[in-house]
């Protein structure tokens, strides 16, 4: 599945959270930037509860822990879906 998330972009310069895969939504390409691997927060959030975290513990271990990573210009983003 990860492969076809990234068909057509050189998964060499595209930065993962082990153990999030089934957390992508996709690639976010930018103008003058290159692509960056998109995941979703809630299934983020969801993941560290099944992994046995509570709501607050998870939430406070995403925003802490993965969202305010900054690995360079490759980081991640994360998507709130509506």
């Amino acid at each position: 599945m990860i492969k076809d998330l990234f068909s057509g972009f050189d998964p060499d310069y595209l930065l993962v959270m082990d153990g999030y895969d089934d957390c992508i939504v996709g690639v976010v390409e930018r103008f003058g930037q290159e692509p960056i691997v998109c995941y979703d927060k809630g299934k983020i959030i969801q993941k560290l509860q099944d992994d046995g975290m509570s709501r607050d513990e998870a939430i406070e271990f995403f925003h802490f822990n993965q969202f305010g990573a900054w690995v360079g210009d490759l980081t991640p983003c994360f998507l709130s879906p509506n």
